[in-house]
């Protein structure tokens, strides 16, 4: 089976919330053919924003998105990325369209403060959760139904999925490949990546 990666860009999109991702299921995907060359590919990956435009990412990097929210093809697993995320939460097609998705996909991850908008989507009502050490106080005050779980890189509940910040959405993408296509994968990517992959969500938190 070939999973769909489907990772939301939007204006001052925190680079790393979805390159480190990107790169994650991208490798993956390379590593896996070529120790198994006659099997499908593992993922495909591709980024989306609400319309076909340049998108002004963090430090103003500029990003040309693959597909629009309205024609981009069916997802297996939707990453939401962190950044400033202030206009999107009241940019309410959005919040809607990534509530529609996650009703189809076999995961719903978030990056960072992108947890902020999947609770607004309402996919953390009730659910445990984790974001950026800087925001959680903020995504407890506005959303209290949440259970926060402080110090760890990851949280997974099965459909969704939440990391902290910036570099933990690599952890985070890692636990996912290893989810869904084995550790050993998993293990290799991080390797071919030279990436000190933490396992546990639990290590290396500074909280």
């Amino acid at each position: 089976m070939t999973y769909t990666v489907g990772i939301y860009l939007f204006d001052e999109v925190e680079v790393l919330d979805f390159a480190g991702p990107f790169e994650v299921f991208s490798t993956a995907a390379r590593v896996k053919s070529r120790l198994e060359p006659q099997t499908v590919e593992a993922f495909k990956v591709f980024t989306l924003a609400d319309e076909q435009r340049t998108v002004a990412a963090r430090g103003n990097l500029l990003v040309q998105p693959h597909y629009a929210l309205t024609d981009h093809p069916p997802l297996d697993i939707l990453i939401v990325p962190g950044g400033v995320v202030t206009v999107e939460l009241e940019r309410k097609p959005v919040t809607e369209w990534i509530a529609t998705v996650s009703q189809t996909t076999a995961v719903t991850a978030s990056v960072c403060t992108g947890a902020f908008l999947l609770a607004k989507a309402g996919l953390l009502h009730n659910r445990p959760a984790i974001t950026h050490w800087e925001d959680i106080d903020d995504l407890r005050t506005m959303f209290p139904d949440i259970d926060i779980k402080d110090g760890v890189r990851w949280v997974d509940t099965g459909p969704i999925v939440t990391s902290a910040g910036i570099s933990a959405g690599i952890d985070m993408s890692l636990h996912l490949v290893a989810r869904l296509e084995g550790e050993t994968l998993a293990v290799k990517t991080a390797r071919q990546m030279e990436f000190d992959w933490e396992h546990s969500p639990t290590k290396n938190v500074w909280l």
